[in-house]
């Protein structure tokens, strides 16, 4: 059995450091925002994975549908023998394709030590064969991969690419693309666009909790910055932008009120019925995915889609 390997990239205090770049740069501009990577504490991707559950939301169910049925697939358009995952978590969906690829490496990336460890044993524990060599890192940022071996195939899934914006996205590809040597590839998670309905049903759910993981980054910034965020304060908001063609999610103030940050020495106004947009999620045409890999030097070779084209995993190399 291989043992799992870990390097953290990261400086120890980059996650506080962030957070506070974040918090001080999102709440003293108009309109204010929070990123939404601030969400997944452990109770943040606890609410996340009981989202995934429900009946509204779809991407998480349409994206394991490919997977099920693609895998084999996507494992010959590929040929890799390193995976590379991006913001990999718990590596849950990626077993599909560490089962199908003729993998020597899975090198997992996420800013989580701790979720890195948990999934990185567990999938040695059940492939004592294959080798685990985790990167404590932001995908953000510029990466070095570990020396495995090529092709490589780097993914990107759960449509978080949906998460950045479209400069975001473009910076993001062309790192993407400068990690990538010919015979590499691209999978991209990405949500398409669809009837306006459905989509902020998934954002909105019935039973509220969407709206408990939207104000979770609130209790995010309380503990972490000792700031007397009222999530009760607040209420959840989400629309759809049909120019952008993104679904946005808000906070809402119900009252005039003052929050104060210590941590940052920082008071913060909200007017009554003021919004914090805390996440942008874009949803996606096949042209637009190709255009914009495109543009950052990848052609797009292969689609896949759920049976309902709710949502697609893409195939790309570098030109």
């Amino acid at each position: 059995m291989s043992p799992l390997r870990v390097t953290r990239t990261l400086p120890e205090d980059a996650t506080d450091a962030a957070l506070r770049a974040d918090v001080l740069g999102g709440l003293t501009v108009t309109p204010k925002w929070l990123p939404p990577k601030w969400f997944y504490d452990a109770r943040g991707s606890e609410l996340f994975e009981r989202i995934t559950e429900l009946p509204e939301y779809y991407p998480t169910r349409a994206e394991r549908e490919i997977l099920t049925a693609r895998s084999a697939e996507i494992a010959a358009a590929s040929g890799a023998r390193t995976l590379v995952e991006l913001g990999s978590g718990s590596s849950e969906k990626t077993r599909y394709l560490i089962d199908a690829l003729p993998l020597a490496a899975y090198v997992p990336v996420d800013v989580s030590e701790s979720a890195l460890t948990q999934a990185g044993e567990a999938l040695i524990a059940e492939r004592p064969a294959l080798d685990v060599h985790a990167l404590i890192a932001d995908f953000t940022a510029p990466l070095a991969l570990p020396d495995t071996p090529g092709p490589r195939l780097v993914a990107f899934l759960g449509g978080t690419v949906g998460n950045l914006l479209p400069a975001e996205r473009a910076a993001f590809l062309a790192s993407v693309r400068s990690l990538l040597s010919p015979g590499d590839g691209l999978l991209l998670g990405t949500d398409l666009v669809k009837d306006e309905r459905v989509l902020v049903r998934a954002y909105d759910d019935a039973s509220g909790v969407t709206a408990a993981f939207n104000k979770n980054v609130l209790s995010v910034v309380d503990r972490e910055l000792g700031a007397d965020f009222d999530p009760d304060a607040f209420d959840h908001v989400a629309l759809w932008d049909a120019e952008r063609e993104w679904i946005e999610m808000r906070l809402r103030s119900r009252t005039a009120q003052t929050v104060k940050v210590p941590a940052l020495n920082l008071a913060v106004d909200f007017a009554a019925g003021e919004e914090m947009r805390t996440e942008v999620s874009a949803k996606f045409r096949r042209e637009g995915v190709t255009a914009e890999l495109a543009a950052a030097g990848l052609d797009l070779t292969h689609w896949w889609t759920d049976a309902e084209d709710r949502f697609a995993l893409s195939l790309s190399v570098v030109r």
